[in-house]
């Protein structure tokens, strides 16, 4: 992960969400890591910068992950390779995470003085106080099971098997899902937590409301009920 990386990364993931043609978008490595994480060449050069020039780098980086978090299409990372530093952030934020047994997992940052910053609001939501304490602090690796246990990945597959099961898995949310809906419900998850109770439910009634009023909500209701087959 350097500023390049990011910043194809996100021209990329701009490109997909704005093409109507694409409903699912999904990131996977070439090479043998998924990602190993901040180049530390860079990393090392960005010592000798500037306060707001670090700062604008690390927005550089938290924009990315923003652009895959809140992004309106579900992402998944295929991970034929070893996630490790910023590059298990990566696998992280997206939507869904598929692996093969064989890659590793870590949020080694301390282990060379850094920190794993801008990831901890994600590993936060997604698995807990105490994995995250247990993860972030130890800098420990993990393997895919242990991912899996740990919610950061969703299945594991066979490296022959992955990139077939990725693309019938995107392929199925794209025939069988409605696009509207998938964002909408992506876009709630990440709002409502913030919420206290009672506003969190007035949110959702809300949106409850809108959504039955939607062009989608009108298609797939009366397809059902006409016992036609619905054309997403």
């Amino acid at each position: 992960l350097n500023f390049s990386l990011i910043s194809d990364l996100k021209s990329a993931i701009r490109q997909a969400e704005s093409d109507e043609n694409v409903k699912v978008i999904v990131i996977r490595a070439n090479g043998k890591a998924f990602c190993a994480g901040a180049d530390l060449d860079y990393l090392q050069r960005l010592q000798s910068f500037s306060f707001e020039e670090n700062l604008q780098d690390s927005n550089h980086l938290m924009d990315l992950f923003l652009s895959i978090y809140k992004n309106s299409k579900p992402i998944i990372a295929q991970i034929e390779g070893h996630a490790l530093a910023g590059g298990c952030g990566l696998a992280t934020v997206c939507d869904f995470a598929f692996s093969v047994p064989e890659a590793k997992f870590g949020y080694t940052e301390v282990k060379i003085g850094f920190i794993p910053a801008i990831v901890m609001y994600f590993l936060l939501r997604k698995t807990g106080e105490a994995i995250a304490k247990d993860l972030l602090i130890s800098g420990r690796l993990i393997d895919a099971g242990q991912a899996k246990n740990f919610h950061l990945v969703n299945e594991i597959i066979d490296s022959g098997a992955i990139k077939d099961y990725v693309k019938q898995f995107a392929l199925n949310l794209c025939e069988n899902n409605s696009a509207q809906s998938m964002a909408i419900t992506k876009k709630m998850i990440a709002d409502i937590q913030h919420f206290p109770v009672e506003e969190a439910m007035r949110f959702a009634s809300r949106m409850n409301a809108h959504a039955r009023s939607s062009e989608d909500c009108k298609k797939g209701i009366s397809s059902f009920l006409k016992k036609e087959e619905i054309k997403w």
